[in-house]
This record gives structure tokens, C-alpha cells and sequence, in this order.
């Protein structure tokens, strides 16, 4: 279950927290940043920066989702051509996306993934991505995106 924390200052921890962080049971209220920090097991000084979306999927034929979080939806735009969008919106669109991609053929590895060019700059709810196998754009198998803000 998820750790909600809306801006505002309260959190909703949807499972119990760590004794640690003074709880048994579900919480709500205000907490502080090392009460998040020990409830996501990190540790260090460096500030943590969550993954605010995520999405693993099937290009292929009809796209897809296997799984996701903060995705309502992938458009397939054409081969190897994706947008990815947002249930909710993120804050602006100067967010970070991480991707991989699998090529068609058994075998034959992994492709990039890639924003797919500069007429297509992320927006605050979503972001059109492209995947490249060896040489030219594929649909992939495996399609693996993060956002982090």
C-alpha cells in the first residue's frame, strides 16, 4: 500500500508504520522527514525524490498495461511511438523520465527509451516517448517508464 503525502504537510501511511516511526497501525497526521525517510527504509542525508509515475507494458498489436501506477492510459501513436498518460496531473512538466524497452525478436536484447523528439516536450499529464531497437523505431515487448520529480 501506498505512503500518501498530499503537500500540505499530513501523510496517510496505508500500512502500518514501523514501530521506529511510532506506529502499529494506519496513520494519519502530520510527520516529518525522517519519519518518511525511516518508513521507506532510506537512509543518508540526500534528499529523496519519489517516483511520482510508473507503467510496465506491452507495445505490441494493442497496447497494453500490465501494471502501473499514476498511468490512466497509452496511446500508441505509431511503431515504436507512445504517449504515456497521467491519472494525475504532475505539478509542471520538468520531471524526469527513466525507460527500457525490449525488441521484438527473442534474443536479440533491449532498446532505448527515448522522449521521442523535440516537437513532442513532456506536458504536466504526460509524455510522448519513443522506443529504438538496433537501428530504427520498434514496438516493445516490454516497455518499462518511471517519472520522477
Amino acid at each position: 500500500m501506498p505512503t500518501i503525502i498530499d503537500g500540505s504537510g499530513s501523510a496517510t501511511f496505508q500500512t502500518p508504520l514501523p514501530l521506529l516511526q511510532g506506529g502499529t497501525g494506519n496513520t494519519t497526521g502530520n510527520v516529518t522527514s525522517s519519519q518518511v525517510a525511516g518508513a521507506l527504509n532510506a537512509t543518508g542525508s540526500a534528499p529523496l525524490f519519489a517516483c511520482r509515475a510508473w507503467v510496465n507494458f506491452n507495445g505490441t498489436g494493442t497496447v497494453a498495461i500490465r501494471a502501473s501506477g499514476n498511468v490512466s492510459s497509452i496511446t500508441d501513436n505509431a511503431t515504436g511511438d507512445y504517449t504515456i498518460n497521467f491519472t494525475t496531473a504532475m505539478p509542471d512538466a520538468h520531471y524526469s523520465i527513466a525507460g527500457l524497452g525490449s525488441v521484438m525478436n527473442a534474443g536479440t536484447g533491449w532498446g532505448t527509451m527515448i522522449v521521442r523528439d523535440a516537437n513532442s516536450a513532456p506536458t504536466a499529464s504526460g509524455c510522448r516517448i519513443g522506443h529504438i531497437g538496433y537501428t530504427d523505431w520498434q514496438d516493445c515487448v516490454h516497455g518499462n517508464i518511471a517519472i520522477f520529480k
